[in-house]
């Protein structure tokens, strides 16, 4: 039988025992949150409670300026106020926490679910993906391990975490399936493996992957998309819209 949760025995910014799915934060003072991510609490006895303001609120408004560089994710996240115990979960992936010290990691914003006040986001230049800066703790989930990697290395883009202290990839584009005809008629219609394309990390740093091609969904990477479709022209548009029919008709099957 599973031993029940007890505030006294909980542990301090560290997986429940035994389960990998489930994390929990010892919060004393303020944490930046992914919605939905939250499954429990414990407020810290004769404390004033945990409560969670969404980054709009005026009462955080301007530290969220100086902390929170991402409009696109803005309301997606809020920020834990309290004292007590947090207890995290991201449907059933694996939740592990990190230390970042004076560093610089961007990371699938899908995977990223809570990060300490005292590190700076800013929203990454590749769709997709949040970078922070500074030092402290943050938590990301992963469809299986983490697994880290030097550079220079070729990542399926499905199994990309995240990297850091290394410059951003490349695309790479195997010559062979995209001169094959198969890999040309599929390039048409905007599918793409990882054995055709890959992300192409050259240089110092770490690159983290997951042990799943399962990519975690990402609700967000639509509003990046939308928001660069206002700069194509007609036939940009034209060329879009068969892309996303033939997308269609592949899932479709």
């Amino acid at each position: 039988m599973t031993t029940p949760l007890n505030p006294q025995t909980l542990p301090d910014n560290d997986n429940l025992p035994g389960n990998h799915y489930a994390y929990c934060v010892r919060l004393d003072g303020q944490l930046f949150m992914q919605t939905g991510r939250m499954i429990a609490y414990y407020p810290a006895p004769h404390g004033s409670g945990i409560r969670f303001e969404p980054l709009t609120s005026a009462s955080v408004g301007g530290f969220v300026a100086t902390r929170f560089s991402a409009p696109l994710y803005t309301g997606d996240w809020v920020i834990a106020n309290g004292a007590g115990h947090l207890i995290l979960g991201d449907r059933g992936y694996d939740i592990n926490s990190y230390d970042l010290t004076d560093g610089n990691l961007t990371l699938r914003a899908s995977n990223l679910l809570a990060f300490d006040s005292t590190l700076e986001l800013k929203q990454s230049i590749v769709p997709g993906f949040l970078t922070l800066l500074g030092t402290g703790k943050f938590l990301a989930s992963s469809s299986g391990p983490v697994i880290f990697a030097e550079p220079p290395i070729r990542v399926d883009p499905q199994a990309l975490v995240g990297w850091a202290d290394c410059p951003s990839p490349s695309h790479h584009f195997d010559a062979n399936w995209m001169t094959g005809f198969l890999g040309a008629a599929a390039g048409m219609l905007g599918v793409q493996s990882g054995e055709e394309r890959q992300f192409d990390f050259t240089g110092a740093g770490t690159v983290l992957l997951q042990s799943s091609e399962n990519a975690v969904h990402d609700p967000h990477l639509l509003r990046q998309l939308e928001a660069q479709v206002g700069t194509l022209g007609t036939p940009g548009l034209t060329h879009l819209q068969r892309v996303i029919q033939g997308q269609l008709a592949q899932q479709q099957r």
